[in-house]
Protein backbone atom coordinates (compact mmCIF):
# COMPACT_ATOMS: atom_id res chain seq x y z
CA UNK A 1 0.00 0.00 0.00
CA UNK A 2 1.20 3.58 -1.05
CA UNK A 3 1.20 5.67 2.22
CA UNK A 4 2.95 9.09 0.55
CA UNK A 5 -0.12 9.95 -0.89
CA UNK A 6 -1.27 10.75 2.91
CA UNK A 7 1.26 11.50 4.88
CA UNK A 8 1.63 14.16 2.53
CA UNK A 9 -1.61 15.23 3.08
CA UNK A 10 -0.91 14.74 6.53
CA UNK A 11 2.17 17.17 6.29
CA UNK A 12 0.34 20.15 4.41
CA UNK A 13 -2.88 20.19 6.95
CA UNK A 14 0.16 20.39 9.73
CA UNK A 15 1.99 23.16 8.28
CA UNK A 16 -1.70 25.31 8.83
CA UNK A 17 -1.87 24.53 12.62
CA UNK A 18 1.04 26.39 14.21
CA UNK A 19 0.69 24.71 17.69
CA UNK A 20 -2.49 23.12 17.72
CA UNK A 21 -3.67 19.60 17.92
CA UNK A 22 -6.18 18.15 14.92
CA UNK A 23 -8.69 15.32 16.19
CA UNK A 24 -10.33 13.35 13.73
CA UNK A 25 -12.95 10.87 13.97
CA UNK A 26 -13.98 8.39 11.31
CA UNK A 27 -17.72 7.95 11.16
CA UNK A 28 -19.44 5.87 13.78
CA UNK A 29 -21.53 2.34 12.73
CA UNK A 30 -24.99 2.93 12.23
CA UNK A 31 -28.06 0.18 13.40
CA UNK A 32 -30.31 -0.76 10.50
CA UNK A 33 -31.74 -2.78 13.26
CA UNK A 34 -31.72 -5.22 15.98
CA UNK A 35 -27.95 -6.29 15.78
CA UNK A 36 -27.36 -6.04 12.12
CA UNK A 37 -25.56 -2.87 10.60
CA UNK A 38 -25.79 -0.70 7.59
CA UNK A 39 -22.68 -1.28 5.52
CA UNK A 40 -19.64 1.05 7.10
CA UNK A 41 -18.14 3.89 4.80
CA UNK A 42 -15.57 5.71 6.66
CA UNK A 43 -15.89 9.49 7.14
CA UNK A 44 -14.45 11.05 4.17
CA UNK A 45 -12.40 13.50 6.17
CA UNK A 46 -10.86 10.53 8.24
CA UNK A 47 -9.90 8.41 4.95
CA UNK A 48 -8.31 11.19 3.04
CA UNK A 49 -5.77 11.93 5.83
CA UNK A 50 -5.36 8.20 6.85
CA UNK A 51 -6.91 5.81 4.18
CA UNK A 52 -7.84 3.66 7.61
CA UNK A 53 -11.16 1.97 6.55
CA UNK A 54 -11.86 0.16 10.08
CA UNK A 55 -14.67 1.84 12.52
CA UNK A 56 -14.38 3.02 16.10
CA UNK A 57 -10.91 5.09 15.16
CA UNK A 58 -9.52 8.53 16.30
CA UNK A 59 -7.05 10.11 14.22
CA UNK A 60 -4.81 12.61 16.26
CA UNK A 61 -1.96 15.17 14.68
CA UNK A 62 0.09 16.94 17.07
CA UNK A 63 3.34 19.07 15.05
CA UNK A 64 6.45 18.55 17.02
CA UNK A 65 5.35 15.67 19.00
CA UNK A 66 8.64 13.87 19.73
CA UNK A 67 7.77 10.70 19.48
CA UNK A 68 5.39 10.91 16.48
CA UNK A 69 3.30 13.53 14.95
CA UNK A 70 0.48 11.38 13.75
CA UNK A 71 -1.56 8.87 16.15
CA UNK A 72 -4.09 6.47 16.00
CA UNK A 73 -6.44 4.99 18.23
CA UNK A 74 -8.24 1.76 16.71
CA UNK A 75 -9.30 -1.84 17.71
CA UNK A 76 -7.14 -4.22 19.03
CA UNK A 77 -6.29 -7.33 17.84
CA UNK A 78 -9.23 -9.65 19.20
CA UNK A 79 -9.15 -13.18 17.20
CA UNK A 80 -12.64 -14.63 18.48
CA UNK A 81 -14.40 -11.16 17.34
CA UNK A 82 -12.55 -11.35 14.11
CA UNK A 83 -13.43 -15.00 13.71
CA UNK A 84 -17.36 -13.19 13.74
CA UNK A 85 -17.21 -9.82 12.15
CA UNK A 86 -13.97 -9.79 10.38
CA UNK A 87 -9.95 -9.18 10.57
CA UNK A 88 -8.80 -5.72 12.15
CA UNK A 89 -5.75 -4.13 11.94
CA UNK A 90 -4.39 -3.75 15.06
CA UNK A 91 -2.38 -1.62 16.56
CA UNK A 92 1.17 -2.98 14.42
CA UNK A 93 -1.02 -3.03 11.24
CA UNK A 94 -1.91 1.10 12.37
CA UNK A 95 1.57 1.64 12.57
CA UNK A 96 3.11 -0.84 9.55
CA UNK A 97 0.26 -0.65 7.44
CA UNK A 98 -1.26 3.05 7.63
CA UNK A 99 1.84 4.95 8.71
CA UNK A 100 0.97 5.98 12.42
CA UNK A 101 3.83 7.16 14.45
CA UNK A 102 2.09 5.65 17.55
CA UNK A 103 -0.78 3.85 17.89
CA UNK A 104 -2.71 3.11 20.89
CA UNK A 105 -6.03 1.06 21.80
CA UNK A 106 -9.39 2.76 21.18
CA UNK A 107 -10.95 1.97 24.74
CA UNK A 108 -7.77 4.00 26.29
CA UNK A 109 -8.34 7.19 24.11
CA UNK A 110 -10.29 8.76 27.56
CA UNK A 111 -6.95 8.30 29.33
CA UNK A 112 -4.34 9.16 26.59
CA UNK A 113 -5.52 11.97 24.53
CA UNK A 114 -6.18 14.66 27.05
CA UNK A 115 -2.49 14.57 28.04
CA UNK A 116 -2.37 15.09 23.94
CA UNK A 117 -4.38 18.41 24.97
CA UNK A 118 -2.23 20.29 27.40
CA UNK A 119 -0.51 23.21 26.64
CA UNK A 120 -1.57 23.57 23.12
CA UNK A 121 -3.01 26.87 21.81
CA UNK A 122 -5.61 25.44 19.69
CA UNK A 123 -7.84 22.36 18.64
CA UNK A 124 -8.35 21.63 15.51
CA UNK A 125 -12.14 20.22 14.90
CA UNK A 126 -15.14 19.47 12.87
CA UNK A 127 -17.54 20.70 15.53
CA UNK A 128 -21.35 19.92 15.20
CA UNK A 129 -20.77 16.78 12.56
CA UNK A 130 -20.97 14.32 15.99
CA UNK A 131 -22.83 15.35 18.80
CA UNK A 132 -21.27 12.44 21.05
CA UNK A 133 -18.10 12.82 19.95
CA UNK A 134 -18.21 16.45 21.03
CA UNK A 135 -19.20 15.82 24.45
CA UNK A 136 -16.26 13.54 24.79
CA UNK A 137 -13.91 16.21 23.15
CA UNK A 138 -15.43 18.84 25.80
CA UNK A 139 -15.36 16.44 28.77
CA UNK A 140 -11.15 16.05 27.79
CA UNK A 141 -10.72 19.78 27.48
CA UNK A 142 -12.39 20.78 30.57
CA UNK A 143 -10.24 17.81 32.31
CA UNK A 144 -7.04 19.73 31.35
CA UNK A 145 -8.64 22.88 32.74
CA UNK A 146 -8.97 21.70 35.87
CA UNK A 147 -5.41 21.03 35.82
CA UNK A 148 -4.66 25.13 35.65
CA UNK A 149 -3.37 24.97 38.99
CA UNK A 150 -0.67 22.69 38.41
CA UNK A 151 0.28 25.03 35.73
CA UNK A 152 -1.04 23.31 32.83
CA UNK A 153 -3.33 25.31 30.69
CA UNK A 154 -5.88 24.01 28.00
CA UNK A 155 -6.46 25.46 24.58
CA UNK A 156 -8.29 28.29 24.34
CA UNK A 157 -9.71 28.46 20.89
CA UNK A 158 -11.30 26.06 18.62
CA UNK A 159 -10.57 26.49 15.09
CA UNK A 160 -12.99 24.46 12.28
CA UNK A 161 -10.83 22.09 10.88
CA UNK A 162 -13.74 22.27 7.91
CA UNK A 163 -12.41 25.12 6.23
CA UNK A 164 -8.43 24.11 5.77
CA UNK A 165 -9.19 20.77 4.72
CA UNK A 166 -12.22 21.13 2.55
CA UNK A 167 -10.06 23.51 0.51
CA UNK A 168 -7.21 20.83 0.43
CA UNK A 169 -10.05 18.32 -0.86
CA UNK A 170 -11.20 20.68 -3.27
CA UNK A 171 -8.13 20.58 -5.31
CA UNK A 172 -7.83 16.46 -6.64
CA UNK A 173 -3.98 15.28 -6.91
CA UNK A 174 -2.90 12.78 -9.29
CA UNK A 175 -3.39 9.46 -6.85
CA UNK A 176 -7.36 11.06 -6.68
CA UNK A 177 -8.03 11.43 -10.20
CA UNK A 178 -6.84 8.05 -10.59
CA UNK A 179 -9.28 6.79 -8.63
CA UNK A 180 -12.19 8.94 -10.01
CA UNK A 181 -11.15 7.79 -13.56
CA UNK A 182 -11.86 4.77 -12.85
CA UNK A 183 -15.08 5.35 -11.03
CA UNK A 184 -16.25 7.00 -13.74
CA UNK A 185 -15.31 4.01 -16.02
CA UNK A 186 -17.00 1.38 -13.74
CA UNK A 187 -20.08 3.69 -13.86
CA UNK A 188 -20.26 4.26 -17.34
CA UNK A 189 -20.04 -0.03 -18.49
CA UNK A 190 -23.18 0.34 -15.95
CA UNK A 191 -25.14 2.54 -17.97
CA UNK A 192 -24.70 1.02 -21.09
CA UNK A 193 -25.40 -2.43 -19.92
CA UNK A 194 -28.48 -0.39 -18.75
CA UNK A 195 -29.56 0.44 -22.09
CA UNK A 196 -28.96 -2.76 -23.53
CA UNK A 197 -31.14 -4.43 -21.01
CA UNK A 198 -33.95 -2.33 -21.00
CA UNK A 199 -36.92 -3.22 -22.27
CA UNK A 200 -40.94 -2.74 -22.00
CA UNK A 201 -42.31 -4.29 -18.76
CA UNK A 202 -39.15 -4.30 -16.73
CA UNK A 203 -39.34 -2.73 -13.37
CA UNK A 204 -37.22 -0.25 -12.56
CA UNK A 205 -35.85 -1.93 -9.84
CA UNK A 206 -34.74 -4.82 -12.34
CA UNK A 207 -32.95 -1.93 -14.30
CA UNK A 208 -31.43 -1.13 -11.32
CA UNK A 209 -30.21 -4.39 -10.61
CA UNK A 210 -28.35 -4.06 -13.90
CA UNK A 211 -26.53 -1.40 -12.81
CA UNK A 212 -25.40 -2.97 -9.31
CA UNK A 213 -24.09 -5.75 -11.14
CA UNK A 214 -21.77 -4.08 -13.15
CA UNK A 215 -20.32 -1.72 -10.31
CA UNK A 216 -20.19 -4.67 -8.20
CA UNK A 217 -18.02 -6.32 -11.20
CA UNK A 218 -16.14 -3.42 -11.52
CA UNK A 219 -14.80 -3.31 -7.84
CA UNK A 220 -17.26 -1.16 -6.49
CA UNK A 221 -18.30 -2.02 -3.21
CA UNK A 222 -21.31 0.15 -3.23
CA UNK A 223 -23.11 2.75 -5.34
CA UNK A 224 -21.91 6.25 -4.78
CA UNK A 225 -25.57 7.25 -3.41
CA UNK A 226 -28.62 6.04 -4.20
CA UNK A 227 -29.73 5.05 -7.94
CA UNK A 228 -32.29 6.58 -9.42
CA UNK A 229 -34.33 4.54 -11.76
CA UNK A 230 -37.40 6.64 -12.98
CA UNK A 231 -39.31 6.14 -16.27
CA UNK A 232 -42.16 8.09 -17.62
CA UNK A 233 -43.92 10.37 -14.66
CA UNK A 234 -41.00 9.28 -12.43
CA UNK A 235 -38.24 10.70 -14.64
CA UNK A 236 -39.19 13.96 -13.66
CA UNK A 237 -38.63 13.26 -9.62
CA UNK A 238 -35.28 15.24 -9.15
CA UNK A 239 -34.25 12.67 -6.35
CA UNK A 240 -36.62 9.86 -7.19
CA UNK A 241 -35.18 6.28 -5.84
CA UNK A 242 -38.28 3.98 -5.05
CA UNK A 243 -37.23 2.07 -8.09
CA UNK A 244 -40.09 0.20 -8.25
CA UNK A 245 -42.71 0.82 -11.09
CA UNK A 246 -43.12 -0.77 -14.31
CA UNK A 247 -41.79 0.51 -17.61
CA UNK A 248 -44.10 0.88 -20.25
CA UNK A 249 -43.96 1.94 -23.77
CA UNK A 250 -43.36 6.05 -24.65
CA UNK A 251 -42.09 6.62 -21.39
CA UNK A 252 -38.29 8.27 -21.25
CA UNK A 253 -36.17 6.15 -18.40
CA UNK A 254 -33.98 8.44 -16.18
CA UNK A 255 -31.20 6.98 -14.91
CA UNK A 256 -28.68 8.67 -12.14
CA UNK A 257 -26.37 6.53 -11.16
CA UNK A 258 -22.41 6.36 -9.97
CA UNK A 259 -19.64 3.92 -8.57
CA UNK A 260 -17.95 4.42 -5.75
CA UNK A 261 -14.14 3.11 -5.92
CA UNK A 262 -12.34 3.21 -2.55
CA UNK A 263 -13.61 6.18 -1.30
CA UNK A 264 -14.56 8.57 -4.84
CA UNK A 265 -17.67 8.53 -6.28
CA UNK A 266 -18.63 8.95 -10.12
CA UNK A 267 -22.21 10.71 -10.23
CA UNK A 268 -23.91 10.28 -13.87
CA UNK A 269 -27.33 10.65 -15.59
CA UNK A 270 -28.65 9.36 -18.98
CA UNK A 271 -31.81 9.60 -20.26
CA UNK A 272 -33.36 7.64 -22.64
CA UNK A 273 -36.49 5.72 -24.49
CA UNK A 274 -37.77 2.39 -22.86
CA UNK A 275 -38.46 1.32 -26.30
CA UNK A 276 -34.90 2.10 -27.71
CA UNK A 277 -36.38 4.48 -29.77
CA UNK A 278 -37.01 8.77 -29.42
CA UNK A 279 -40.50 9.59 -30.34
CA UNK A 280 -40.37 12.98 -32.08
CA UNK A 281 -41.05 15.35 -28.66
CA UNK A 282 -38.16 13.16 -26.83
CA UNK A 283 -35.68 13.83 -29.31
CA UNK A 284 -36.63 17.80 -29.60
CA UNK A 285 -36.52 17.73 -25.78
CA UNK A 286 -33.18 15.79 -25.61
CA UNK A 287 -31.78 17.44 -27.92
CA UNK A 288 -32.31 21.06 -26.11
CA UNK A 289 -30.60 19.50 -23.17
CA UNK A 290 -27.80 17.92 -25.00
CA UNK A 291 -26.94 21.53 -26.40
CA UNK A 292 -27.03 23.24 -23.19
CA UNK A 293 -24.49 20.39 -21.74
CA UNK A 294 -21.80 21.10 -24.26
CA UNK A 295 -22.27 24.57 -23.41
CA UNK A 296 -22.13 24.34 -20.05
CA UNK A 297 -19.19 22.14 -20.36
CA UNK A 298 -16.96 24.44 -23.06
CA UNK A 299 -17.37 26.97 -19.97
CA UNK A 300 -15.32 24.53 -17.47
CA UNK A 301 -11.74 25.72 -17.97
CA UNK A 302 -9.09 27.66 -15.82
CA UNK A 303 -10.39 30.88 -14.99
CA UNK A 304 -14.02 30.97 -15.85
CA UNK A 305 -15.63 31.15 -12.65
CA UNK A 306 -18.30 28.99 -10.90
CA UNK A 307 -21.35 29.78 -12.11
CA UNK A 308 -20.56 30.55 -16.00
CA UNK A 309 -21.25 27.01 -16.81
CA UNK A 310 -24.69 27.35 -15.51
CA UNK A 311 -25.48 30.56 -17.37
CA UNK A 312 -24.61 29.05 -20.05
CA UNK A 313 -26.86 25.98 -19.76
CA UNK A 314 -29.46 28.58 -18.62
CA UNK A 315 -29.79 30.33 -21.64
CA UNK A 316 -29.68 27.37 -24.12
CA UNK A 317 -32.30 25.82 -22.21
CA UNK A 318 -34.79 29.13 -21.88
CA UNK A 319 -33.99 29.38 -25.84
CA UNK A 320 -35.40 25.94 -26.80
CA UNK A 321 -37.99 25.90 -24.30
CA UNK A 322 -39.35 29.22 -26.21
CA UNK A 323 -38.63 27.50 -28.94
CA UNK A 324 -40.65 24.38 -28.35
CA UNK A 325 -43.56 26.56 -27.46
CA UNK A 326 -43.01 25.68 -23.90
CA UNK A 327 -42.35 28.87 -22.71
CA UNK A 328 -44.24 31.99 -24.44
CA UNK A 329 -42.79 35.42 -24.94
CA UNK A 330 -38.37 36.73 -24.64
CA UNK A 331 -35.67 34.23 -23.82
CA UNK A 332 -34.05 37.61 -22.26
CA UNK A 333 -37.45 37.67 -20.08
CA UNK A 334 -37.48 34.00 -18.93
CA UNK A 335 -33.91 34.31 -17.67
CA UNK A 336 -34.43 37.42 -15.78
CA UNK A 337 -37.69 36.25 -13.87
CA UNK A 338 -36.77 32.69 -13.63
CA UNK A 339 -39.98 31.89 -15.69
CA UNK A 340 -37.57 29.07 -17.11
CA UNK A 341 -37.50 27.27 -13.49
CA UNK A 342 -41.12 26.17 -14.13
CA UNK A 343 -39.13 22.70 -16.06
CA UNK A 344 -35.31 23.47 -15.35
CA UNK A 345 -35.23 24.18 -11.07
CA UNK A 346 -31.78 22.86 -10.00
CA UNK A 347 -28.13 24.03 -10.28
CA UNK A 348 -25.89 22.72 -13.79
CA UNK A 349 -23.65 21.21 -11.42
CA UNK A 350 -21.44 20.27 -7.90
CA UNK A 351 -17.95 19.50 -7.08
CA UNK A 352 -17.12 16.06 -6.75
CA UNK A 353 -15.05 13.61 -5.20
CA UNK A 354 -15.13 11.82 -2.31
CA UNK A 355 -18.74 12.90 -1.41
CA UNK A 356 -20.77 12.97 -4.57
CA UNK A 357 -21.90 16.42 -3.40
CA UNK A 358 -18.66 17.33 -2.40
CA UNK A 359 -16.64 19.80 -0.11
CA UNK A 360 -15.44 23.26 -1.42
CA UNK A 361 -17.26 26.43 -1.12
CA UNK A 362 -18.45 27.79 -4.63
CA UNK A 363 -18.05 31.27 -3.16
CA UNK A 364 -14.88 33.31 -1.99
CA UNK A 365 -15.58 36.58 -0.42
CA UNK A 366 -19.00 36.79 -1.83
CA UNK A 367 -17.88 36.43 -5.67
CA UNK A 368 -18.29 33.17 -7.72
CA UNK A 369 -15.08 30.78 -7.46
CA UNK A 370 -13.07 30.58 -10.49
CA UNK A 371 -12.28 27.38 -11.61
CA UNK A 372 -8.70 25.84 -11.11
CA UNK A 373 -6.52 22.62 -12.31
CA UNK A 374 -7.40 19.82 -10.30
CA UNK A 375 -11.30 20.76 -9.37
CA UNK A 376 -13.96 18.07 -10.95
CA UNK A 377 -17.82 19.35 -10.80
CA UNK A 378 -20.33 17.70 -12.58
CA UNK A 379 -22.04 18.76 -15.40
CA UNK A 380 -26.26 18.04 -15.44
CA UNK A 381 -28.45 19.98 -17.42
CA UNK A 382 -31.88 19.19 -17.48
CA UNK A 383 -35.73 19.71 -18.11
CA UNK A 384 -38.51 18.53 -16.79
CA UNK A 385 -41.92 18.52 -17.95
CA UNK A 386 -45.00 17.26 -16.39
CA UNK A 387 -48.56 17.00 -17.30
CA UNK A 388 -50.74 20.35 -17.58
CA UNK A 389 -53.12 21.82 -19.64
CA UNK A 390 -50.83 24.38 -21.41
CA UNK A 391 -48.21 21.91 -22.44
CA UNK A 392 -49.17 19.48 -25.79
CA UNK A 393 -49.43 16.19 -24.90
CA UNK A 394 -46.57 14.31 -26.54
CA UNK A 395 -44.51 16.32 -24.40
CA UNK A 396 -46.09 14.98 -21.10
CA UNK A 397 -43.91 13.18 -18.32
CA UNK A 398 -40.76 13.43 -20.01
CA UNK A 399 -37.86 14.29 -17.89
CA UNK A 400 -34.27 14.55 -19.34
CA UNK A 401 -30.67 14.85 -17.63
CA UNK A 402 -27.25 14.33 -19.17
CA UNK A 403 -24.72 14.37 -16.39
CA UNK A 404 -21.36 13.76 -16.79
CA UNK A 405 -17.93 13.95 -14.36
CA UNK A 406 -15.57 16.78 -15.80
CA UNK A 407 -12.08 17.33 -14.58
CA UNK A 408 -10.23 20.85 -14.65
CA UNK A 409 -7.18 20.55 -16.39
CA UNK A 410 -4.50 23.29 -17.15
CA UNK A 411 -5.46 23.78 -20.77
CA UNK A 412 -9.09 22.79 -20.63
CA UNK A 413 -11.25 20.11 -19.11
CA UNK A 414 -11.47 16.75 -19.30
CA UNK A 415 -14.95 14.46 -19.58
CA UNK A 416 -14.19 11.63 -17.05
CA UNK A 417 -17.74 9.62 -18.08
CA UNK A 418 -17.23 10.04 -21.73
CA UNK A 419 -17.76 6.15 -21.98
CA UNK A 420 -21.52 6.71 -21.10
CA UNK A 421 -23.29 7.49 -24.55
CA UNK A 422 -25.37 10.09 -24.81
CA UNK A 423 -25.69 10.79 -28.68
CA UNK A 424 -29.50 9.97 -29.80
CA UNK A 425 -28.22 7.93 -32.71
CA UNK A 426 -25.28 6.03 -30.58
CA UNK A 427 -28.03 5.13 -27.83
CA UNK A 428 -30.53 4.04 -30.19
CA UNK A 429 -27.85 1.71 -31.68
CA UNK A 430 -26.93 0.32 -28.64
CA UNK A 431 -30.23 -0.47 -27.47
CA UNK A 432 -31.57 -1.76 -31.11
CA UNK A 433 -28.23 -3.96 -30.33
Amino acid sequence: MDISPFARRRRDLMQHMGGGVAIIPTAPLRPRNRDIFYPYRADSDFYYLTHFPEPEAVAVLVPGRAHGEFLLFCREKDPEKETWEGRRAGLDGARELYGADDAFPIDDIDEILPGLLENREKVFYSMGRNPDFDAHLMSWVNEVRAKARNGVHAPGEFVDLNHILHEMRLIKGADEIKLMKRAAKVSAAAHRRAMQACRVGMMEYEVEAELLYEFKKGGSPFPAYPSIVGGGANSCILHYNENNAELKNGDMLLIDAGAEIDGYAADITRSFPVSGKFTPEQRDVYQVVLAAQRAAIEQVRPGKHWNEPHDAAVRILTDGLVQLKLLKGSVDAHIEDGGYRRFYMHRTGHWLGMDVHDVGDYKVHEEWRLLEPGMVLTVEPGLYIGEADDIARGFHHIGVRIEDDVLVTRDGHEVLSKDAPKEIGEIENLMRG
